[in-house]
């Protein structure tokens, strides 16, 4: 008698009950699927280095005989697991059997740690998922009690933002459409900004991440900005500004006949309200600081936050031009020009300004460049107004009162046999577009200004995660032009397949109200519906969901503790590098407690020359590499890349100039470097019990806002 393992039940006449379905551990019953069984089987085998699918399939029939022979219609979890492991020792396979009996041990006791947290794990997720879910995403009732589960969550999100497509397409659409945004979400596919599964579906109802807001030269301008910060992160969401057009310290203010405070005495101000509101209720707000490079109070500015806890919800940026980085190259000047009068105040040689603001760097993290030309030359908006601020980590550059939504695709659910599976990965992009669209509709807005702003423009921002992950499993070293070609050419069939998908929608549903004042009107793009639709964004809390590497980032450390918020930690080991490992026969605890303790397997000389070269962590990488990947991803990018250039502890000022510079040369619309132990606390531990290491976890994650407790630059 032969099975069909793909239906789970017999192709034959057998000797005893068919089974049809089976009882779940919650008393739900499902359809009966055999070829469970026999993948189980074969994940033991894969445990003990082997893997022979027809002895996992014979395996497999003879579970199923003998469930069929006990006259069972519907067996539980239990019982099936139980026959198993009778059937495993009594093969004489007892190393087969033992894997088989660990890995149900380890998931019961799996099953036990998640119902201590108090959440049904319907979706089979990480522990540490379930950790972040319930603490940041997941409904309550007024007791403060979990009510709702990761499947219910993913519902209530497909639901909202589906719905919107019954204006364009009736009911039966919408319902057709919150599926496919449901089984995208439940599969790990594909997953939005924080502010969306926190919020869509509930009264709240704000879904964006990424806020710029205007602040003018006035007592009036600046307080009201604060209180539209409070707002914004009260519902959250991060707030960038450019704070270059407020007088200097000490300029006259005639309407008082006293002396101006200067923009960074007002920075200190959006800090302490930001300190008194938690975003959405769940976390502490952040925020980016924008100066340009030739305001007065440049110095005060820049070296502002190498004192130790200053601006902690701010990251800060300088804004430059080409012109004054030409002037860098060629040894010119620079002028600091007052804001209020436009007089020229100072002349500097613009190396000197650069020099500062790389040794500020150096020490902290801070200040980041912004490349304001680059971000202009791009800016599709450019004949309405220009673009002055970027959202807290400076992925997505916004004009004044604009929102964005993000969302990321899951690279590692693409990976094909020799590559990516690009049908696959195309049809993903097109739903994801969709949703995001749809989600500048479902959106309740925390100012009508923000609404108008952002419905008139409707940008939006897909990326990426899981891209290091993706080069594991590929084989391709971070490092290397393979990968930077092979980033090059995923993210721009990413952008292609996006803007085709906008073009869809346009042509169904219109285009972005200024599209005729826009560069695409220009360039003959019909219809298109967004006016970006591209962004590499951090994906820290949302790519621990995911089980995926953040964005565009290399790994951390194959082996690390991680610091969440509320004094949680998480071990976590890369499960690529372990089942490569398991493979070699090589013992993972041995390596992380000997030559990898500081979670890089590079000098481990035991290992294969290839193990080593292809699992290379962020402090393995040279900056150089950081930069050209950063650039490689920026060139598909319609805003701007969530990336943090890592640099080793004995790295020197010269070498951030060197990454500045090269990053300006590349065509990045800004830069970050993170130097490894500058940083008082970090939030990775490398290693199984080691010293704080200075990479923090997920380089450079950007803002989404919910994301802020894995950036390195960012407060929380």
């Amino acid at each position: 008698m032969r099975f069909d393992l793909t239906r789970g039940v017999s192709a034959g006449a057998g000797e005893g009950m068919s089974i049809e379905s089976i009882r779940k551990r919650d008393g739900r019953t499902e359809p009966f699927e055999s070829a469970r069984i026999r993948s189980a089987i074969l994940r033991a085998m894969h445990a003990v280095g082997g893997k022979d699918e027809d002895r996992a399939q014979a395996l497999a029939e003879d579970v199923v005989r003998r469930l069929e022979n006990k006259g069972q219609e519907r067996p539980s979890v239990e019982d099936v697991q139980d026959v198993v492991e009778q059937v495993l020792v009594e093969n004489g396979d007892p190393q087969l059997a033992k894997a088989y009996i660990l890995h149900r041990f380890r998931h019961a006791a799996l099953r036990g740690a998640k119902a201590a947290i108090g959440v049904r794990d319907d979706l089979k997720l990480s522990l540490n998922a379930i950790r972040i879910l319930r603490r940041r995403y997941l409904r309550r009732d007024a007791d403060g009690r979990v009510i709702e589960t990761p499947a219910a969550m993913f519902r209530r999100v497909a639901d909202a933002v589906a719905a919107i497509d019954e204006q364009y397409a009736g009911s039966a659409a919408a319902q057709k459409c919150a599926q496919r945004f449901y089984e995208m979400m439940t599969s790990l596919a594909f997953l939005p900004n924080s502010p969306t599964l926190m919020n869509a579906g509930t009264a709240l109802a704000q879904l964006s991440a990424c806020f710029v807001l205007p602040v003018d030269d006035s007592l009036e301008s600046i307080f009201t900005a604060v209180k539209n910060m409070a707002l914004i992160h009260q519902s959250g969401g991060g707030t960038g500004f450019d704070f270059s057009r407020l007088r200097p310290r000490g300029a006259m203010v005639k309407s008082t006949s006293g002396v101006a405070s200067g923009p960074v005495s007002f920075i200190e101000v959006f800090d302490k309200a930001t300190d008194v509101i938690k975003q959405g209720g769940r976390r502490r707000g952040a925020n980016m600081a924008i100066l340009k490079a030739d305001h007065p109070d440049l110095v005060e500015f820049v070296l502002g936050k190498t004192r130790s806890g200053y601006l902690q919800n701010f990251n800060i940026s300088v804004a430059v031009t080409d012109a004054f980085m030409e002037a860098v190259e060629n040894g010119g000047e620079h002028a600091l020009v007052n804001p209020r009068t436009g007089e020229t105040v100072e002349r500097k040689p613009a190396r000197d300004i650069l020099n500062m603001i790389c040794a500020a760097a150096w020490q902290c993290g801070d200040p980041g460049l912004v490349f304001i030309d680059a971000i202009n030359r791009a800016n599709p908006l450019a004949s309405v107004a220009p673009i002055e601020a970027t959202n807290p980590c400076g992925e997505q550059p916004l004009l004044p009162h604009e929102s964005c939504n993000l969302g990321s695709i899951n690279l590692r659910c693409f990976v094909a046999r020799d590559g990516i599976d690009f049908d696959a990965l195309g049809s993903a992009v097109a739903d994801a577009v969709h949703f995001l669209d749809n989600v500048i509709e479902a959106n309740r807005y925390p100012l009508e200004e923000i609404a108008e702003a952002t419905r008139a423009t409707r940008k939006i921002g897909l990326g990426l995660m899981g891209f290091a992950d993706v080069l594991y499993r590929l084989g391709i070293p971070y490092d290397s032009q393979e990968a930077v070609d092979f980033a090059g050419k995923t993210m721009g069939f990413i952008q292609e397949r996006a803007r085709q998908a906008s073009v869809a929608l346009g042509q169904e549903r219109g285009s972005f109200p200024l599209f005729d004042k826009s560069r695409w009107a220009k360039e003959s793009l019909p219809a298109l519906r967004n006016a970006t639709v591209t962004t590499i964004a951090p994906t820290g809390t949302i790519g621990l969901i995911a089980g995926a590497s953040s964005g565009i980032e290399p790994v951390f450390a194959l082996r690390y503790w991680r610091r969440m918020a509320e004094g949680v930690t998480l071990l976590e080991t890369h499960p690529e590098f372990a089942r490569r490992a398991k493979e070699c026969g090589a013992d993972i605890e041995e390596i992380f407690n000997g030559c990898g303790k500081d979670g890089s397997i590079r000098s481990c000389r035991d290992l294969p020359e290839d193990l080593r070269r292809t699992f290379i962590v962020s402090r393995d990488i040279a900056p150089e590499w950081h930069v050209r990947m950063q650039a490689a991803f920026q060139k598909h990018s319609d805003n701007g890349v969530s990336k943090t250039i890592n640099l080793p502890r004995d790295a020197t000022v010269d070498d951030v100039r060197r990454a500045y510079i090269l990053a300006w040369k590349l065509g990045c619309k800004g830069i970050t470097v993170y130097r490894e132990g500058s940083r008082e606390t970090d939030l990775l531990y490398a290693g199984n019990r080691g010293g704080i290491r200075g990479d923090s976890p997920l380089n450079g994650d950007s803002c989404d806002p919910s994301e802020t407790e894995t950036c390195r630059r960012c407060p929380g």
